[in-house]
């Protein structure tokens, strides 16, 4: 059994391989039962554990714990802590243990990247990265892997956080700079990506530019908004699965509900994306909206993808 670093996940899972990984992950017939959600105290902003199974049969068996715990950001602590199992799928023998965290922001960067790669105009080159967690810096990496990103902003609600991920962003070849006006910052961008923990809507759809292509990651609850109704209402809508989005992401639950938004307003996810079933974008002028809560096929795709570089062909990494 191999146990493997965040480090050697980083080295392994390059921006153009984990897409494509993860495209044929949806295109395939792998298996994943409904995660597994508990959350473990009462309060605006509650710890979550998480468990989430998947298989390709007779290839790979894994399970992703993860532990979701907002109030680490205030102690200077990543709010989400995590290992993987990863098993053979022919003999259920454990094959590798991998650092969790570094896995799940890397595949949900990825995820995104893969979906605006259907859902994003061509030409897009102005990136808003809302948000300055830890996924901050990997979406706007992986954003920039599918579209010629010419530039990148950065909000935050602490200001001085948003220029650190902005100077890291340039560190790395980005041009990217910190900004404060939100509203203004939307209304220039080709692709807005939200990587937060808010209960009300950061984005207001008022805002948002014909063309424009909303990338919705950070919020897992009923409870959670990134977007407004107005938002749903002028967009084109993708999910990643609706069987997640629909029942855990507060951006699809809470308009269904409300009925701002029909079961046939989610035009399609993933699976129809890659399968060719829908083409995503079919005119420039379209606002397109992308909600992810994250699926169990994409952790076993990063993770198999990880231990076949790193284990089987480690000179491949």
């Amino acid at each position: 059994m191999k146990v493997i670093t965040a480090a050697e996940i980083r080295q392994s899972l390059d921006w153009a391989s984990t897409i494509q990984v993860l495209e044929q992950a949806f295109i395939q017939d792998s298996k994943m039962p409904t995660r597994h959600h508990h959350v473990m105290a009462d309060g605006p902003e509650p710890p979550v554990h998480l468990l989430m199974p998947a298989w390709i049969p007779n290839k790979y068996l894994g399970v992703k714990a993860v532990n979701v715990f907002p109030a680490n950001a205030k102690a200077g602590k990543p709010a989400v802590s995590g290992v993987y199992l990863l098993f053979s799928g022919e003999t259920g023998e454990t094959l590798a243990i991998l650092e969790g965290g570094e896995l799940t922001v890397r595949r949900t960067a990825a995820a995104s990247a893969l979906a605006a790669r259907y859902l994003a105009r061509k030409d897009a080159s102005r990136l808003l990265i809302v948000g300055t967690g830890r996924l901050s810096r990997h979406l706007a990496f992986a954003h920039a892997a599918v579209r010629p990103i010419k530039s990148v902003s950065v909000w935050g609600r602490n200001p001085q956080k948003a220029e650190e991920v902005a100077q890291e962003l340039r560190q790395g070849g980005l041009e990217a700079s910190a900004v404060t006006d939100l509203e203004t910052a939307v209304g220039n961008a080709d692709i807005v990506s939200c990587a937060t923990l808010s209960t009300l809507p950061l984005v207001q759809g008022a805002w948002l530019r014909p063309g424009t292509h909303l990338d919705l990651v950070g919020g897992f609850t009923p409870a959670m908004r990134e977007a407004d109704d107005e938002a749903i209402r002028r967009s084109e809508i993708f999910v990643d699965t609706r069987a997640g989005a629909t029942k855990e992401a507060g951006d699809i639950v809470v308009p269904l509900q409300t009925s701002v938004l029909s079961a046939d307003g989610i035009r399609g996810d993933l699976f129809d994306l890659t399968r060719k079933t829908h083409p995503g974008r079919t005119q420039d002028s379209q606002i397109t909206l992308f909600k992810s809560v994250g699926v169990a096929i994409e952790d076993l795709a990063a993770a198999s993808l990880v231990y076949e570089k790193s284990v089987l062909c480690p000179a491949a990494a």
